[in-house]
């Protein structure tokens, strides 16, 4: 009788078991960026296997982006740190036929962007409050241009991104620009195609320059809770520009049939 709950496991490729070893001896000693790997000869003995195997292991690290490979005689895998934008756009990629709407990114933004806002606030130097007044300021005026929407949809963002990377809670400063990034690609150029949303723009300008006042006083608790009203207000223009967005979508299938 054949158990078809058996399953004979997939073999894993000589060289992928060599990168899961690697990966683990990197976190094992702690190792950082500009440290590095032994050289291909010891990396053959210390797995027993062919320089061909060994290379192909060490590409695929490259490609993953934690190591880069020098040439010349001071040449070898180096470890890299890897950069935020080329996780993000990998994170992005997995996500794009999955199609998430707005509503759905600021549900998830009205849980992470208060804590980031809490534990930026007491972080922000005198050069970070310059930065997002700047933005602030970006986003006085009502836009006369398509270019200009977009410029003031951008600082919106950016007003964002500046507090998530002085949050120095490593994974909340993922996900906030991540989210950011989510919202850049999958928001807000969709809703180029609508008019201008000036009464959620100037909810966003008013909790900015409320936030502002609470980072400059160093009140982490209050800048919390304007973050926490701020997305929940956000995510309720979004679910009415979704929904506009969809009519207008369909309106336009419709008039082309």
């Amino acid at each position: 009788m054949t158990d078809t709950n058996l399953r004979i496991p997939k073999r894993v490729k000589r060289s992928d078991q060599i990168v899961e070893s690697v990966k683990r001896w990197i976190a094992v000693n702690r190792m950082q960026p500009g440290d590095r790997l032994p050289n291909e000869r010891e990396l053959m003995d210390q797995f027993e296997c062919s320089k061909g195997t060994v290379r192909e292991a060490l590409k695929s690290l490259e490609v993953q982006g934690l190591v880069s490979i020098r040439t010349g005689p001071n040449g070898g895998a180096v470890l890299e740190r890897v950069a935020f934008e080329k996780a993000s756009e990998l994170l992005r990629n997995y996500l794009h036929f999955e199609q998430p709407s707005g509503p759905d990114v600021y549900a998830l933004r009205t849980l992470v962007e208060p804590e980031i806002a809490a534990l930026a606030t007491p972080r922000l130097n005198e050069e970070d409050l310059t930065l997002l007044e700047s933005l602030v300021n970006r986003c006085e005026s009502d836009p006369e241009t398509f270019e200009e929407r977009i410029d003031q949809r951008i600082a919106e963002l950016e007003f964002h991104v500046v507090l998530a990377q002085r949050c120095n809670n490593a994974l909340l400063s993922f996900i906030g620009r991540f989210l950011n990034d989510m919202i850049r690609d999958l928001v807000i150029f969709k809703k180029s195609a609508l008019p201008e949303q000036r009464e959620f723009s100037c909810s966003n300008h008013d909790y900015h320059k409320r936030l502002l006042e609470a980072f400059r006083a160093g009140n982490a608790d209050e800048a919390r809770q304007l973050m926490h009203d701020h997305m929940k207000s956000a995510e309720h223009f979004n679910r009415e520009l979704e929904g506009q967005l969809n009519q207008h979508f369909l309106g336009s299938g419709q008039s082309n049939a």
